[in-house]
Formats: C-alpha cells, sequence, structure tokens
C-alpha cells in the first residue's frame, strides 16, 4: 500500500485549487510566432513551394507546420500566380490576390470565407490596419478598387491610368500609397474619402516596389534601371535623393526587368535594405543618416524580388527563402516545405497566436514602425 504524501507536499496543490478563478485552462500558453508563405508566389512557378499558404514556426528555426489551401485556379485547374497577402489580428482574416481574384480567410478556422474576381483583376493588395477596407489595385490596368474587407464589395474605384501595381496602407491608416509600373510618380490617397491628395516625384523613372517610414514623411523607391533607390518627401512631394549601389555589377536578371525589386526599413527605422537580383545580394544602408549610406551586402541562395522583415525585426526575409538574422547579418537558414522543397516567395508575412487566437500581424512589405 502507498503511503499517503505528507501535508506539506499537499498544501500547495490544493491552495491552488482553491484559488479564486482558478481552472486549468486558465493557465496561458505559449505565444507561437507563424510565418505565412503564400504560394505559387514567385510568378506561378510552382516549383518554389506548390500550391497554398505554407506555415512556417519562427520559434522552431522556421520548421515547416502545415499548408493551407488556397482557392484560385485558372479554368484548367492550375494555380494562378498570388500577387499578395495581408492579414488582420483583431478580425482574424487572411487576404490572399491572385491575378484574378481577392480571397478572405479565417485565421482560426482555415476556411474560404469569400473568393471573388474584380474587374481588370488583381494585384498587391494593402489592409487598413483597422482591418475594414483594402485597397485592391487592378492587375496593372487604370485603376483601384477600394473594397469592403468583410463582404469584397467595391466601395469606390479609383482612376489613374498608371498600371496599377504596388500599394501599401500608412501605419496611421490615414493615407494609402499607389503606386503603378507605368508611371514615375508615387500617388497618395486620404483614406477618409478616397482620393489622390498628393503626388510625389516625378522619380527618374517608373516606380517599383517601394515603403514609407511610420512618420509618414519619406518614401523609399525602387525604379527601373537603378542598382539602388529614390528618396521623396511625402509632405511636399519633391523627390530628395538619388543613391546607387558602389561596387557591384548592374546585370540581366530572371524576372522584374529591374536591377533592384525590393526594399524595407528594419522596424526601427535604422536600416534599409535593398535588394539586387543580378548579384544575389541584399545591401544594407544605414538609414539614420540622410541620404542613407551603403554598408554591406549579404549573399542569397537565388534572386531576390521582394524582402520585409518579422515584427520584431529579429529576422529578415528576402523572397529567396534565406533566413537572415539581423543583428549577425548571418544567414541562419532557409524555407522548406513538407517534401523538403525550397520555398521562395514574394508574398509573405508573419502572424502571432496565443491561445490559438491571432494577436499580431506583419505585413508583406517592410515599413518602419517609429513615429
Amino acid at each position: 500500500m502507498t503511503p499517503p504524501l505528507p501535508l506539506r507536499v499537499l498544501l500547495p496543490a490544493v491552495l491552488l485549487l482553491m484559488a479564486p478563478g482558478y481552472s486549468p485552462a486558465a493557465t496561458p500558453p505559449a505565444t507561437r510566432h507563424l510565418l505565412y508563405v503564400a504560394t505559387p508566389g514567385i510568378r506561378d512557378y510552382l516549383e518554389y513551394g506548390g500550391h497554398g499558404v505554407v506555415v512556417f514556426d519562427i520559434d522552431q528555426g522556421h520548421k515547416f507546420v502545415k499548408r493551407i489551401p488556397l482557392a484560385g485556379l485558372d479554368e484548367k485547374g492550375k494555380p494562378l500566380n498570388v500577387k499578395g497577402v495581408a492579414a488582420h489580428a483583431g478580425t482574424a482574416r487572411l487576404y490572399v490576390t491572385t491575378t484574378r481574384t481577392l480571397s478572405c480567410l479565417d485565421l482560426v478556422s482555415e476556411r474560404l470565407l469569400w473568393e471573388k474576381p474584380y474587374d481588370g483583376g488583381c494585384d498587391r493588395l494593402a489592409l487598413s490596419p483597422d482591418g475594414r477596407v483594402i485597397y485592391l489595385p487592378s492587375l496593372e490596368q487604370g485603376h483601384w478598387h477600394v473594397v469592403d474587407a468583410g463582404s469584397g464589395s467595391i466601395l469606390k474605384r479609383i482612376e489613374t491610368g498608371a498600371g496599377a501595381h504596388n500599394t501599401l496602407y500608412s501605419p496611421d491608416g490615414r493615407r494609402a500609397f499607389l503606386a503603378g509600373l507605368k508611371s514615375p510618380v508615387l500617388r497618395v490617397a486620404d483614406t477618409s474619402t478616397h482620393g489622390v491628395v498628393l503626388e510625389v516625384g516625378p522619380f527618374s523613372d517608373m516606380v517599383r516596389p517601394f515603403t514609407v517610414n511610420g512618420g509618414g514623411t519619406r518614401c523609399y523607391v525602387n525604379v527601373n534601371n537603378l542598382l539602388g533607390f529614390e528618396v521623396g518627401d511625402l509632405k511636399t512631394g519633391r523627390k530628395l535623393w538619388r543613391v546607387e549601389v558602389a561596387g557591384f555589377p548592374v546585370g540581366p536578371t530572371k524576372r522584374h526587368g529591374c536591377p533592384s525589386h525590393g526594399i524595407a526599413l528594419t522596424p526601427d527605422e535604422k536600416e534599409l535594405w535593398l535588394t539586387d537580383a543580378h548579384n544575389r545580394r541584399v545591401h544594407l544602408f544605414d538609414a539614420t543618416r540622410m541620404p542613407p549610406r551603403q554598408l554591406q551586402a549579404i549573399e542569397l541562395r537565388d534572386e531576390p524580388g521582394w524582402i520585409t522583415f518579422s515584427i520584431d525585426g529579429r529576422y529578415a526575409y528576402p523572397s529567396t527563402g534565406d533566413v537572415i538574422e539581423v543583428a549577425s547579418r548571418a544567414v541562419v537558414g532557409g524555407l522548406t516545405d513538407e517534401t523538403g522543397a525550397a520555398v521562395q516567395s514574394e508574398k509573405l508575412l508573419e502572424v502571432d497566436f496565443d491561445g490559438g487566437r491571432p494577436i499580431r500581424a506583419g505585413s508583406q512589405f517592410g515599413v518602419g514602425a517609429s513615429r
């Protein structure tokens, strides 16, 4: 017969059970930091991760977790190219655009809530910070749709004739930035009226990827035919500086047709990271001084066409699937799916969960977080 446990052993457990409001389920689980990667996110190339939203555990060495099925198929059942991704923790929604459609998924159940086509197709969307409104560019056509994020219904149409493409919301939600492949000007819309109120530039060539600082005073812009970037003033609309990468040749690239297609600020805005496809590098710049000063370069496993960061700024994610530790400048891993294939995508962001509920969502853009 097993002797009873002494009172000094039982007493702490008894006191815990008697504590007001105690229940085993009340013990909070650890927060999970997950990276959501939408594929095919390099054109429609299925060899870079197949089709779906591939999820990785950031805290477990970016280990593969699961694959969430996606809609977005053509008439023959082939997956369409994913053009953008956005998420909102409060509404528990994940949005993915293809060349034709916008899909809305529930982040908890992972069910497809709706998928809708839009006139002129779809490109890289932007979601408002409150999760209520989407600025949805057409596929390189002349207009943007302003969309209700809950239902997918169209609220307004904005005509620019600019070849709608990359789109970004300001951190405070008051402005939306509209970049077109056919224009050297970055347009700024007032989100209370959904009308264009400022044009920034003209820059030296057509605007490609870009980012903005958290305070809404600067934009950093990739343009055609430049290994580097240009800086614009978001208050006056003037172009301020042109910064060229030194010490590296300009050469042919696999995609996008421009030397630098991808630019991002670290969340603390101390550094600016720039892609270089021909040389398979990201170039780092000191963004605490103007114009930013070139620091160093990091070699990647393939040609990068995009870059973003984890919410806390610990990791950088170029579209090549390399995982870079920002503090050490070291490539510490590479994304691989359930088959062991290397995953690459230009459409990815972090979503954090606590107790199975989303509590934070990052951005596909590397936008500054300082205000």
